[in-house]
């Protein structure tokens, strides 16, 4: 079967691209990265947010002296100053893949501990995402101008907004703390390895900094998802890992696309039996990814706990059902858990965030490959380099760097490294976030914390605070706090004593 090249998790979701080498076997896919080549972005409403919303004329490149280098466009960030005076602390979101009002909607831990700190609220849009296209509608062209999208220029982007946002509020002594989850959570890490004269600590959350070259195992992220079933329900696992083969199956036969649209409840008739396959595995990786202990609405409306809600579904079922009519019911939950939808536009997704520029960076500089292995849910597959840098240079003209990241940032013995020079940083995971496999899980310093939790699941510390957080959660953000507070006042105590 022909590989398929995916674009991009959510930071929030967030984030790379897998590629299979068996030709019998089902692709693996990178997360965040639905069916990416046919998602259409629309328009959808800006939720309402407590934010003022600025736009800073940045740099388009920080690293060369060439003409165009010094080009202005213009990049959205949003400011809440309500609780904030001048000397006090600046909090700043690292934005990541998508529209940055989807990311400060949907990290109310900043806006609930504001008032405690004082802080001024500041949430920085990523580089060629929402509003801050520095090419306009052309910033996708080519490779001419999306040369320009990289994790470097970001991080310079966020340090010449900051001090020049102190410089405007006459505030220079303000101590700045980065906070970021996912692909956002790795910015926050790297921007406090890179820029510490600017941020005095850096709060990652959900940040798989551990995800390059080897460091990780390749198959750890499905082997975490399919984890994630398995600990609700062994049979929900085994009925999953079983409706692949039905799906292949069905594929040769003569009526299968009009029978799989009738069973899928398909707006529009199917031209793939992929589409149906890509759609199924990403309900189930993104319901893995956002299993939060109570009704949430990041990448879709959903339940609390919405993996034990699938199995529950998969399970009430008679053993004399198909297992690939037991996986479109659990699916149905993380497209349809509201039940607005009379059908499924399963060819034609939406993308109301704006996440169709991580497929540059998964091309370029995030390269995170991902198998899946016997023991997953999914069919096993395998990762060939060659075959994907070939899709990237069809797609781009360009060629991967496989090894950059962790030349830019660090990856290998990262805990002796940062133990030696780093400071000041919270990872935080959940165990049931599949991304926690390429995070940081012990402390590596005393003032480097891991913290993790068994039942957390992707930045579920960044969502506001409600009545119905379990204990583990509130514990979780006590001791954030708690560290943040004990950075300030390191800081003011060394303000005062300058």
């Amino acid at each position: 079967m022909a590989p398929w090249l995916p674009l991009p998790f959510v930071f929030f979701i967030t984030f790379s691209a897998t590629i299979t080498t068996p030709a019998s076997s089902l692709p693996a896919f990178f997360p965040r990265a639905a069916y990416q080549s046919l998602i259409k972005k629309v328009e959808t409403p800006k939720p309402k947010i407590p934010f003022k919303t600025h736009y800073f004329p940045q740099t388009l490149d920080h690293f060369t002296f060439r003409p165009t280098s010094s080009k202005i466009f213009y990049q959205k960030y949003l400011i809440n100053s309500r609780y904030w005076y001048k000397g006090a602390p600046i909090f700043v979101y690292t934005g990541n893949e998508g529209d940055i009002e989807w990311f400060a909607a949907n990290t109310g831990f900043m806006l609930d501990i504001a008032p405690k700190f004082k802080a001024l609220l500041v949430f920085i849009e990523h580089r060629f995402y929402g509003e801050s296209l520095p090419f306009g509608k052309d910033s996708y062209q080519s490779a001419k101008t999306l040369g320009y999208l990289n994790s470097q220029q970001a991080l310079a982007d966020f340090a010449v907004l900051i001090r020049s946002l102190k410089q405007n509020l006459s505030s220079e002594a303000s101590p700045v703390v980065v906070f970021g989850g996912s692909y956002g959570g790795m910015l926050a890490a790297w921007f406090r390895l890179k820029y510490p004269h600017i941020a005095i600590g850096a709060l990652a959350s959900s940040a798989p900094i551990l995800q390059f070259d080897k460091i990780t195992p390749w198959s750890s992220f499905y082997d975490a998802v399919s984890q994630d079933f398995k600990d609700v329900s062994w049979n929900c696992y085994e009925v999953i890992k079983g409706s692949w083969a039905e799906l292949e199956a069905m594929s040769t036969e003569k009526e299968a696309l009009a029978e799989l649209s009738k069973a899928f409840r398909t707006c529009k008739s199917l031209h793939s039996t992929a589409s149906a396959r890509d759609w199924l595995w990403t309900a189930f990786v993104y319901t893995a990814m956002v299993n939060y202990p109570t009704e949430a609405n990041f990448l879709k409306p959903l339940p609390a706990y919405p993996v034990q809600q699938m199995c529950k579904i998969i399970d009430k079922f008679p053993s004399e059902a198909t297992k690939l009519s037991r996986t479109f019911a659990a699916a149905s939950l993380y497209y349809n858990y509201s039940r607005a939808e009379n059908c499924f536009e399963i060819e034609h997704e939406v993308d109301p965030h704006g996440l169709h520029g991580w497929d540059w960076q998964t091309c370029t500089e995030m390269v995170m490959p991902m198998t899946c292995s016997k023991e997953s849910m999914f069919p096993p597959s395998g990762f060939d380099y060659e075959e994907f840098a070939e899709q990237c240079q069809m797609k781009y003209g360009v060629l991967p760097r496989p090894h950059w990241i962790t030349t830019e940032f660090g990856g290998e013995r990262m805990k002796k490294v940062l133990k030696r020079f780093g400071s000041n940083i919270i990872f935080s995971n959940g165990m049931q976030d599949p991304w926690s496999r390429g995070g940081v899980l012990k402390n590596i310093s005393a003032s480097i914390i891991a913290l993790v939790t068994e039942k957390g699941a992707h930045h579920v510390d960044f969502r506001a605070a409600t009545k119905g957080d379990p204990d583990w959660l509130i514990e979780q953000r006590r001791q954030e706090v708690e560290i943040i507070q004990n950075w300030l006042n390191e800081y003011y105590a060394d303000l005062r004593h300058a």
